[in-house]
C-alpha cells in the first residue's frame, strides 16, 4: 500500500512533545530568573520573598512539566503504530531543516529524533554507502550509472539538499558530474560535521561501484566552511579521498565570520550587564552551535572547545589554511549593483560580506590564499541567487570544466 504524504508524522508528534516540553522547563527557568532578578538578594528576615517560596514554587512546577510531558509521550508512543508510516512531504523537509539550524546541537544532545542525520543524497534517494546498493541505485550498464567524477554538494544553514536543484543537474548535464547532495545538521558544531563528513566521504570513495578519479567539493555559506573542515580532518586521519579532490567551491561562504552573529553576540553582552534584562539573554543563547561558529567562521574543534561560545571577545581562531594540491575557488555576491561601497563591506549579499566571502583578512596571516583569478563576485545578487543565478553556474562550469 502507497503511503499517504503528511506533513507531519506519527514519529513526529512524540518528538514534538518532548521538545515542547523541554521548551516549557527552560521558560519557567526564564521566568524563576527574572523573579530573582527583580526581587534582589533574599532577605534573611523574610525569606518567603524570593529565596523561600519562590524555589520551591519553580521546582514543582518544572516537576508537573516533566510528568506531563512524559506522560503525554507514553500515550503517542503507543498511538503512533496505529496510525501507520507517511510518506515525507517537501514542507516538512523544509521545517526540520530550519529547527535543526536553529536547535540541531540541542536536538542531538537530549536525543530527540528530530535531529538530523548526514547522508548523502541523489534525484530525491538517500544513498546507503555500500557497493551493492550503490550499485543498485544507479544500474548497472545503464547511461545513468555511476561515473568517476564527483561533485560532493553541501547546503548552508537551516537548508536542506534541495537547493542543489539547479546548480547539481546543470553540471551532470554539462561536465560529467556525478553530483551527490550531503543532508546534515546544520545546528551542530561546524567542526563536528566536517570530521563527520570526512568520514563519510572515505566510506563512500570505499564503497563506490568504480575506481574514483575526480572528487570537487561544493558549498554554499555555512557548507563551505564545513568542506574546509571536512579538508582538514581527512587530511589528519591520512583520507584516501583527499587524494582525489581535485576542487574546493565555496559559495558565499563567511570564511572570517558574518556580522549578524556579531551582532547578536552583542546584544546578549549588553543585556548581561543588567540585571533586569539579563535573564532574557537566556533566549539568544538557545540558538545553536552552528549557529555561534558562525560569529568568525570556526572550522576546527579547538576554535570552541573549553570556551563559552557566548562569551564576548577578539577572533582567536587557529589558522586553517587551504587545503594543499587542490584548486579553491572563492564566489561572493553583493546587494550592490557596483563594487567598492560600504554595502559590500558590511553586509555584502544581505548575510555575508564580499571580503569575508572572499577569504580577505585584514591580517594578512588569515587571510585565505585564493588566487585572484579563482575569485569573483556578482553583483546586484543576495546570499540565496549564488544557488540560482544562470551567470553564477557559468563561472562554476568554466572553472570546474578547465
Amino acid at each position: 500500500m502507497k503511503k499517504k504524504p503528511a506533513h507531519l508524522h506519527p514519529a513526529d508528534l512524540r518528538a514534538l512533545a518532548r521538545l515542547s516540553t523541554d521548551a516549557a522547563a527552560g521558560l519557567t527557568d526564564l521566568v524563576e530568573a527574572l523573579h530573582l532578578g527583580i526581587a534582589g538578594p533574599p532577605d534573611p528576615d523574610a525569606p518567603e520573598r524570593a529565596g523561600g517560596i519562590a524555589p520551591l514554587t519553580y521546582r514543582t512546577i518544572r516537576g508537573m512539566t516533566r510528568l506531563v510531558g512524559g506522560g503525554v509521550e507514553a500515550g503517542l508512543s503507543r498511538l503512533t503504530p496505529l496510525l501507520g508510516e507517511r510518506e515525507p512531504t517537501p514542507q516538512r523537509a523544509t521545517v526540520m531543516a530550519a529547527l535543526n539550524g536553529v536547535w540541531g546541537d540541542y536536538l542531538v544532545e537530549s536525543g530527540n529524533p528530530l535531529a538530523t542525520a548526514m547522508s548523502f543524497w541523489h534525484n530525491g534517494v538517500t544513498l546507503v554507502l555500500e557497493r551493492e546498493a550503490l550499485a543498485g541505485v544507479f544500474g548497472a550498464g545503464d547511461p545513468a550509472a555511476p561515473g568517476d567524477r564527483l561533485a560532493v554538494l553541501l547546503h548552508g544553514l537551516c537548508m536542506d539538499e534541495r537547493c542543489w536543484n539547479g546548480h547539481g543537474p546543470a553540471l551532470a548535464r554539462d561536465l560529467g558530474y556525478v553530483p551527490l547532495a550531503v543532508r546534515y545538521n546544520s545546528g551542530r558544531h561546524i567542526s563536528s560535521n566536517g570530521r563527520e563528513l570526512a568520514d563519510h566521504l572515505e566510506a563512500l570513495v570505499q564503497a563506490w561501484p568504480r575506481p574514483v578519479a575526480e572528487i570537487a567539493l561544493i558549498g554554499h555559506s555555512m557548507g563551505g566552511l564545513v568542506a574546509r573542515s571536512a579538508c582538514y580532518y581527512g587530511a589528519a586521519a591520512g583520507h584516501t579521498w583527499r587524494l582525489h579532490l581535485r576542487a574546493l567551491v565555496c559559495l558565499g561562504a563567511p570564511h572570517h565570520g558574518a556580522p549578524l552573529e556579531r551582532g547578536g553576540n552583542w546584544v546578549n553582552v549588553v543585556m548581561d550587564a543588567s540585571p533586569y534584562s539579563a535573564p532574557f539573554t537566556r533566549l539568544g543563547k538557545r540558538r545553536s552551535a552552528g549557529i555561534t561558529d558562525l560569529r568568525h567562521g570556526s572550522v576546527i574543534d579547538e576554535d570552541w572547545s573549553g570556551r563559552d561560545r557566548f562569551a564576548h571577545g577578539p577572533d582567536e581562531r587557529h589558522v586553517v589554511p587551504l587545503p594543499d594540491a587542490v584548486r579553491c575557488y572563492a564566489l561572493a555576491a553583493t546587494t550592490s549593483i557596483r563594487p567598492g561601497g560600504l554595502r559590500d563591506r558590511l553586509l555584502g549579499d544581505g548575510l555575508v560580506p564580499v571580503a569575508s566571502a572572499l577569504g580577505q583578512h585584514a591580517d594578512a596571516r588569515r587571510s585565505l590564499a585564493f588566487p585572484e583569478e579563482h575569485r569573483w563576485v556578482g553583483y546586484g545578487m543576495s546570499h540565496l541567487d549564488l544557488l540560482r543565478r544562470p551567470e553564477v553556474y557559468e563561472r562554476l562550469r568554466e572553472w570546474l570544466g578547465s
